[in-house]
């Protein structure tokens, strides 16, 4: 049968592991909200606008028509000139002039225009082009990018712990391969070399009075008075650390088990996780190789998924720009026929740039430590060694 205290346990479990999630879901919450606010206004602003002809429209409309009604019957003759004209012509071409705004800024364009603004991926296909529509892109890349750098710090904080914690158990494991290797060529009596030091040891498991200390430890009898007075006082003070450490702990489960007595714990709390962003990323410490593999698989995963939907693109196209993409370089010049599809790949563009990110925080890291080699050797060399003359 179970106690009343275990749903009360339950519940308090709940309430940690709530507020320990709080801070990472608030800064995903906040990023995508943002999003979806940026693409309404954008949709809005840039789809709705009103598409005048203007004054270059109208003259390339005029050269066209020119080129066209001086082509003669015999194309071989002029065919070098008529590819140069319309070449020279089609230079002039603006893209705007020829597609529908409320088509391009549709609610899931202007979504894809906003994950490319505040990623600064900025591929350049997609623009604003009103006034107040530039206004605005400036003001959202304002607030967006920050806050697109804090999600990318915090979640890179816990792939940072994933990351470390995963290679350290490697590590341990390798060790243990390693250890076990060793062990089986030769007899191994370290274990009974620590069983009998931990035994000769004054141990202290529960509190104890001082005449069942004397009469449980062997070892205290036959040191000198001195030697076992000493031990005898550090094993009453253990004991009364104990007492202490239990009082609190039990003062602690009094105080949370009332929620507004607790509340002010639980913020201090949530302050804490907050003041904890980013310092995972500081501790970080795994090879620049694996985060450099780790990469490579990433953007193959992806690169062997896009052609689906991406029929222009094959395996090694589809990895340049993903590449492109989460190193927020973006040039451009591959265009995506399926913005919306690739959507629903925002998630994966997001991870990988705090992959790229850790990678080249490793990276910064590794060249510190090397300038600081190469100047410390080099201040060694420059440095005259000092000689002693005799007096």
């Amino acid at each position: 049968m179970a106690s009343p205290s275990q749903p009360l346990r339950g519940k308090r479990t709940c309430k940690k592991i709530f507020w320990a999630v709080f801070p990472h879901a608030c800064f995903i919450l906040s990023l995508v909200i943002y999003a979806f606010l940026g693409a309404l206004m954008f949709s809005h602003i840039e789809g709705n606008r009103k598409v005048n002809l203007s004054e270059e429209y109208r003259k390339f409309l005029q050269d066209l028509w020119h080129i066209s009604r001086n082509l003669s019957d015999n194309m071989t003759e002029n065919e070098e000139i008529f590819k140069e004209k319309i070449h020279a012509l089609l230079n002039t071409t603006e893209q705007d002039w020829f597609v529908n705004p409320k088509e391009k800024w549709s609610f899931f364009g202007s979504l894809f225009f906003c994950c490319t603004v505040f990623t600064t991926v900025g591929y350049g296909n997609t623009y604003p082009v009103t006034r107040i529509g530039k206004y605005l892109c400036m003001l959202y890349a304002l607030f967006g990018i920050p806050l697109m750098f804090l999600v990318l710090t915090d979640m890179g904080d816990i792939l940072a712990t994933v990351l470390s914690k995963s290679y350290n158990e490697f590590r341990k494991l390798q060790s243990k391969i390693l250890a076990s290797k060793l062990c089986s060529g030769s007899t191994c009596n370290k274990g009974d070399e620590l069983k009998s030091s931990e035994q000769s040891k004054v141990v202290l498991n529960e509190p104890l009075t001082i005449m069942e200390v004397l009469k449980s430890q062997l070892g205290v009898k036959t040191k000198p008075v001195k030697y076992r007075n000493a031990e005898i006082f550090e094993m009453l003070i253990a004991r009364e650390n104990e007492y202490t450490k239990l009082a609190r702990n039990k003062s602690i489960e009094r105080w949370s088990s009332c929620p507004e007595l607790a509340r002010g714990e639980t913020v201090s709390r949530v302050i804490k996780n907050f003041d904890k962003i980013g310092k995972q990323l500081e501790k970080l410490d795994v090879p620049i190789v694996l985060m450099v593999l780790v990469i490579f698989v990433y953007i193959s995963c992806a690169a062997a998924i896009l052609p689906n939907w991406e029929t222009r693109l094959d395996f090694q196209e589809a990895f340049y720009f993903c590449f492109i993409t989460l190193t927020t370089i973006g040039f451009g010049d591959t265009q995506l026929e399926h913005p919306k599809f690739f959507l629903f790949f925002s998630l994966y563009i997001i991870i990988g740039m705090e992959i790229v990110f850790i990678a080249f925080k490793l990276g910064q890291d590794r060249l510190i430590c090397l300038y600081k080699n190469v100047i410390s050797f080099c201040g060694e060399k420059k440095v005259p060694s000092k000689k002693v003359y005799p007096k």
